[in-house]
């Protein structure tokens, strides 16, 4: 059994250690949070809490640290639990900045630390299943991908929250959703080469703005598009364009809402779209697992340094399009 403190108590804080309260690989023993405000309601759920990050991760009790703290805090927080000989479970986006996630991950390494990371859609069986028909070449030619990920949960957030925020949350919904989408890009389709984005503000008021789109191209010669929007009743699809056959998935609800079934609709030339319905599955729970998993030595944990590194380097170079309303182009390997 893998002991974690949970640092923030705000509402993905909430949701983890929910979801980790019967759980038979991980167990929460410890809270950090310095709001007081917030005490009696975690001393309610029977763990204790403390106050001072950096004091708190010295414990010998705890094994690791699962950060769900507002993400400009990430990468100091990180290269502490590092420091501390933790290991560290961070929620995404893992920096602000591809230098920044690369100094995090170095000091993972060289601490000899496993270092986890918020995308639990690569746990999710659809996804599962579309990236082995990636690899085996069912589709044939990758030509073009169309990813959404969209919802209306933080509408109600007020305009100077760190979340409405452009220099705390830039990209508009890159930080929180978008960012997914560019992973599971990277993980079956490699490195991005060219990125055109915009943001707009239509609705919210909020100066990062409540939408944003982008066109990637990848180094393989694919294309993708991607949009983020913070005002609109929950979406999720994920479309793949193959030379022999098209795959799309589609999420009846949000990784953190049970129940509901997943689509995997299959298209073909000269026949009819195939549907497949997968139940709901509790990602989140598995890619935890997979973290302390990783921590006990069963597996390596699924992602690699580079893939954690560039997907910064994606949402850099977004945020950077969206400025400046030209083409970025991303550095090779």
């Amino acid at each position: 059994m893998l002991s974690v403190a949970v640092a923030g108590f705000g509402w993905w804080g909430r949701h983890i250690i929910a979801r980790l309260s019967e759980n038979t690989k991980l167990t929460v023993v410890l809270v950090i949070e310095p709001e007081a405000g917030l005490h009696h309601e975690i001393a309610s759920l029977g763990l204790p809490v403390a106050t001072e990050f950096n004091a708190a991760i010295l414990q010998d009790d705890v094994d690791a640290i699962i950060l769900t703290t507002p993400h400009m805090y990430h990468e100091e927080q990180v290269l502490a639990c590092a420091a501390a000989g933790k290991h560290v479970f961070c929620e995404k986006p893992l920096g602000m900045t591809a230098a920044g996630a690369g100094r995090s991950v170095a000091a993972c390494r060289d601490a000899n630390v496993v270092l986890g990371i918020g995308h639990e859609r690569r746990f999710e069986p659809a996804m599962i299943k579309l990236k082995s028909m990636i690899d085996a070449r069912e589709l044939g030619t990758i030509m073009h991908v169309e990813a959404a990920f969209s919802h209306d949960k933080l509408i109600d957030i007020p305009d100077g929250s760190w979340r409405t925020s452009k220099a705390d949350s830039p990209g508009a919904g890159m930080t929180g959703m978008g960012i997914h989408l560019t992973d599971l890009l990277l993980w079956m389709f490699g490195r991005v080469e060219t990125i055109q984005a915009l943001t707009r503000d239509r609705l919210l008021g909020w100066s990062t703005g409540d939408m944003v789109v982008a066109q990637l191209g990848f180094e393989q010669g694919m294309t993708a598009s991607l949009q983020a929007i913070l005002a609109t009743p929950h979406f999720m699809r994920f479309h793949v364009f193959g030379s022999k056959k098209w795959v799309e998935v589609r999420n009846d609800t949000h990784p953190d809402t049970p129940g509901g079934k997943t689509h995997v609709i299959v298209g073909t030339s000269g026949a009819l779209p195939v549907t497949e319905s997968i139940d709901w599955s509790d990602a989140v729970t598995a890619n935890l697992e997979s973290f302390a998993a990783a921590i006990n030595g069963s597996v390596p944990y699924p992602w690699t340094d580079e893939q954690l590194i560039h997907n910064i380097e994606i949402f850099e170079g977004i945020i950077k399009s969206a400025g400046c309303c030209e083409t970025v182009r991303l550095s090779a390997t």
